[in-house]
């Protein structure tokens, strides 16, 4: 499943103009961006992935060009996608992309424990 590389580059240089430290990641068909080894954000075809605080996904789901992530076939609260009219004006990617990073410290991290296997004796 392609991904928008245009889009791709765009928030790659807004995350290093802020000075965010994060890495990509091929995951869900498309590309993910993590900060602090958290999901933050993502692109999937066209589409805008933002994670953001679950108490604001009532608020926002349906602005700026947003609409809910139903990714499994069911809305995930506190994930928005947000289409090319609300990612193609920089501001309005600059306004989605600054939510996400604000959430972005007290966001859980789904990091899946290693199991630690003891070397042979």
């Amino acid at each position: 499943m392609p991904y928008n590389e245009f889009l791709v580059d765009k928030v790659h240089q807004a995350l290093k103009m802020k000075n965010v430290a994060f890495e990509e990641k091929n995951m869900m068909g498309g590309i993910v961006f993590m900060v602090d080894q958290k999901m933050c954000l993502g692109i999937s075809r066209d589409d805008l992935m933002v994670r953001i605080d679950p108490t604001l996904y009532e608020t926002v789901v349906g602005t700026r060009g947003s609409r809910e992530m139903d990714f499994t076939g069911r809305a995930m609260k506190g994930f928005v996608f947000v289409g090319p009219e609300g990612t193609d004006i920089d501001e309005t990617l600059e306004y989605w992309i600054n939510l996400a990073l604000e959430f972005n410290p007290r966001a859980m991290s789904s990091k899946k424990k290693t199991q630690i296997i003891p070397p042979l004796q």
